[in-house]
């Protein structure tokens, strides 16, 4: 696959990844500033979501680039790697999920990265993938702490799929995170009704 350069952000270049990928992840800071808790709600904007405000602190999820091992350059799977002024910067792993929607199994941008327009490249480039696989679309799973990923997922067309008030607390019982499902559905297929 040929680099795919951002018209926007002309330094931004998007490709499969190399051997390169886990020196990347290990250099990099991938960690957000939480500073409050959402209550994801159906139908409403990301900017309207009741919010528990909390101390801020830092969070890092710990990425480890063995997991996605399998994932380069597989028949339904693959990595691709954003780059900012020849720079690695951020990061996709695209699957084919168990439901038929392509699944965007990792996402991250490098911290000082951040506001270049390289989650948004990485997003259309999982996109482009799954279309190609003839996918109806694309889905992907973020956290009701992560507010900036949220805003991003609305941005790019993505609508909430399903909220899952559980799937944490077997890690931590008194959690309050929560997952939130985020789907993004190709114009040519057909659209869900919301309730």
């Amino acid at each position: 696959m040929q680099p795919v350069v951002n018209p926007v952000h002309p330094g931004l270049a998007i490709r499969v990844a190399d051997q390169g990928f886990a020196a990347y992840v290990w250099g990099s800071d991938f960690s957000f500033e939480v500073n409050a808790y959402a209550e994801p709600a159906p139908g409403l904007a990301v900017a309207d979501w009741p919010l528990r405000k909390v101390v801020p602190y830092r969070k890092c999820y710990g990425i480890d680039p063995e997991e996605f091992g399998s994932y380069r350059n597989a028949a339904d799977s693959e990595i691709f790697m954003a780059y900012l002024d020849d720079q690695p910067v951020g990061h996709v792993v695209v699957s084919t999920n168990w439901n038929g929607y392509g699944h965007v199994d990792e996402l991250a941008v490098h911290a000082p990265a951040r506001r270049h327009g390289v989650a948004r490249a990485l997003l259309e480039v999982a996109q482009f993938w799954s279309r190609k696989k003839q996918l109806p679309g694309v889905m992907l799973e973020t956290q009701n702490n992560n507010l900036g990923a949220c805003r991003l997922y609305e941005r790019c067309g993505y609508v909430l799929g399903g909220v899952d008030h559980m799937r944490y607390r077997g890690i931590d019982p008194q959690t309050r995170e929560v997952a939130i499902f985020w789907y993004h559905l190709f114009a040519d297929q057909p659209q869900v009704r919301q309730p």
